[in-house]
């Protein structure tokens, strides 16, 4: 099984990474070690952040807080509870329409077994994308979040993030905006991998702004 976070595999990424990167090692000094706190609540996880989507945290936090009084005496919903309720149901909770949509198909996948959260620890973190990118509302985006921030997975680069390139273009000199392509290639002449995660951490640091994702999973 890969290596997790962990207090020691983080102290091990900010050593290699200050030594493959002369760019992230002053981040790093300033920093110090990444904050990771994976956790197994997967299922729990995605629905709130289907919920959070577009939302600020504040305004998130008070529809969750909406929808769990839905199910009185019950703690986290189960799938099945899920998908007792109605659209409009939801809606009553401050869903809209679609994220109501959203958060039934998940019930549904986790049901009819097509979503297995027990089996994902044992999968690849492409296995893991091509899986949890067949619900409705979950993108590559938010799948790498959740394997990041969720499942501590030390190695994914998240190419699509828009901090990710921010912070890329500022601290390495890109004129425009990077490409995917353009950060592959830049953790490749790095050696950002085996701790792309860590790498994508002290980017977003250096911005002084982490994905508002890492507070909903």
């Amino acid at each position: 099984m890969m290596p997790l976070a962990s207090q020691t595999t983080l102290h091990e990424a900010a050593r290699y990474l200050s030594r493959t990167d002369a760019i992230l090692s002053p981040i790093v000094e300033q920093y110090g070690i990444a904050t990771f706190q994976p956790h197994t609540h997967y299922y729990q996880a995605l629905v709130e952040n289907i919920i959070s989507q577009q939302l600020s945290v504040k305004a998130a936090a008070a529809i969750v807080k909406r929808f769990l009084d839905l199910f009185p005496g019950t703690g986290f919903p189960s799938p099945t509870d899920i998908v007792t309720l109605d659209i409009e149901t939801y809606r009553t909770a401050g869903l809209s329409r679609q994220k109501a949509t959203y958060i039934r198909d998940l019930a549904n996948k986790v049901l009819t077994h097509v979503i297995a959260f027990d089996e994902l620890p044992n999968k690849t973190n492409d296995q893991i994308i091509a899986e949890l990118t067949q619900i409705k509302g979950v993108g590559v985006w938010t799948v790498h979040m959740f394997l990041m921030f969720c499942m501590g997975r030390l190695d994914v680069l998240p190419v699509g993030d828009l901090g990710i390139k921010n912070g890329i273009k500022k601290l390495y000199g890109f004129e425009e905006i990077p490409s995917p392509e353009e950060i592959t290639d830049l953790s490749e002449i790095n050696k950002w991998s085996p701790y792309q995660s860590v790498a994508s951490w002290y980017i977003w640091r250096s911005l002084d702004n982490m994905p508002s994702i890492e507070e909903v999973i």
